[in-house]
């Protein structure tokens, strides 16, 4: 009797750690649900032609997205032991505009309040800046001198940088490009004067154009954010833990350093 007293004891104990445990798991299942309710994590990035923190680029080998906000979404996808699927766009701006249209889960994006419409913003994983790249012998030196008749800048579309400089230069003349390519190739060929981007992206560029220069001056400083669609406070919730975690525990950093922002320090 004893025994079977024990065995009763034991078996019991079994349902109710089974049940438990099933009741944890439904309740995990359903939480994913509201994160990436296809059950795959859609993570929207922007594909450029240099490298940041912000700025995915291409794999010369395979042509898929390679990373800082590429290796972030890698992990998120394993935290929640879902498949990935990159989201690819052509600006931060594109991003946003499409949060309303069930297109993508979560991304990553210089902060800027008027999206604060089309996004929620969570905590920030890295300061962002911008400054000008200016062309093989050009005349300009500092900020100041990009603001002259006649000079010819560049900017992404859809871009806080682009509307920081429209707003700032009185004089030269501001060209948008839909496609960061069709600016880079530009720049480098004498088509334009001056060219604000990411600081990582510009610095990246100059690398590769022989004879232009980056200036010293900041056009623009902000951070990179993690960010869900408009209204989706459980997704928002788990994006800002997981960000928090991702900074805590190395993730960031190692994102950093892979996708070659080895000087960028993580945000607090």
């Amino acid at each position: 009797m004893r025994r079977l007293g024990w065995l009763a004891v034991a078996v019991g104990s079994v349902l109710v750690t089974g049940a438990l445990m099933s009741g944890a798991l439904a309740a995990n299942t359903e939480g994913v649900r509201e994160i990436a309710p296809s059950g795959t994590l859609r993570v929207a990035i922007a594909v450029g032609p240099a490298a940041s923190a912000f700025w995915a680029t291409r794999d010369p080998a395979t042509g898929k997205p390679q990373g800082v906000t590429v290796e972030l979404a890698k992990a998120a996808a394993d935290k929640l032991h879902v498949p990935l699927q990159l989201v690819e766009y052509l600006s931060s701006d594109d991003i946003a505009s499409a949060g309303s249209k069930d297109a993508w889960d979560i991304s990553f994006m210089p902060f800027e309040a008027r999206r604060e419409q089309f996004v929620d913003h969570g905590p920030a994983y890295v300061a962002y800046t911008s400054k000008y790249l200016v062309r093989a012998g050009s005349d300009i030196h500092s900020v100041a001198d990009v603001d002259r008749s006649g000079i010819r800048v560049g900017c992404i579309e859809g871009t806080s940088t682009s509307r920081t400089v429209a707003r700032s230069l009185k004089r030269a003349t501001v060209t948008t490009f839909a496609k960061p390519e069709a600016a880079a190739e530009l720049i480098g060929n004498g088509g334009l004067d001056a060219l604000a981007m990411g600081t990582e992206a510009v610095e990246a560029l100059s690398r590769r154009l022989p004879g232009t220069r980056v200036l010293d001056e900041v056009v623009q400083s902000t951070g990179v954010v993690v960010v869900v669609p408009k209204g989706h406070a459980a997704a928002g919730a788990w994006a800002t833990h997981f960000l928090q975690d991702a900074k805590t525990d190395g993730t960031v950093r190692r994102a950093l350093d892979s996708g070659g922002s080895t000087n960028a320090k993580v945000a607090p």
